[in-house]
């Protein structure tokens, strides 16, 4: 069985040395779909609560929202880098509080101060799924993802392994240590 989130994502970029409107940088409001797949926790009764997935997916996926997205060869991006520093903005500001934790992977790295994310690939609704699903595989048990963007959509099914260890209380994931960090429960020693 699965449980569903959607999410709202504001976001600019442009594909660089694309040929088209596209190139031009422009902005776009799209819809994240994550579904999450795993028996039924008889504790709870249900495979995951969803407002645990959104918390756990938005942690990652609000380094994208409101945020520039640039390929790390776009000409654009020094200039940018340039005018926010010359702004004093690019290490943050103040009222930049709407950002989660810094990460670098292969395909992208998140500069949260200066509400950047910079892609080794151009940013389609494609790439933003592979980028999505490499962050959030090893939280939460992804069996489809679907990204909306204006009129371009992907979406892409995983294999799932069941293998997250859940708070039987609650139903989210636990921790490293076998603790839910929700509600404190504790798995027993084997």
């Amino acid at each position: 069985m699965r449980s569903i989130t959607t999410f709202d994502l504001q976001y600019a970029h442009r594909f660089y040395g694309f040929k088209g409107e596209a190139q031009y940088l422009h902005g776009h409001t799209g819809v994240m779909t994550i579904e999450v797949e795993d028996t039924v926790n008889e504790g709870v009764n249900m495979v995951f609560p969803c407002n645990e997935i959104r918390k756990t997916a938005w942690n990652v996926l609000q380094n994208f929202d409101h945020a520039l997205i640039l390929r790390e060869d776009d000409p654009l991006l020094p200039a940018i880098l340039g005018v926010y520093e010359k702004q004093g903005i690019l290490n943050g500001h103040p009222q930049n509080t709407m950002k989660g934790p810094a990460f670098k992977t292969e395909l992208a790295t998140a500069y949260p101060d200066a509400r950047l994310v910079v892609t080794k690939e151009t940013m389609t609704v494609e790439g933003f799924i592979k980028i999505v699903y490499d962050l959030l595989k090893d939280k939460l048990n992804i069996a489809k993802i679907k990204f909306t963007s204006g009129v371009n959509a992907a979406s892409m099914e995983f294999d799932t392994h069941n293998n997250i260890d859940r708070c039987p209380l609650c139903g989210i994931s636990l921790d490293d240590n076998g603790v839910c960090p929700k509600c404190g429960y504790r798995k027993p020693k084997p």
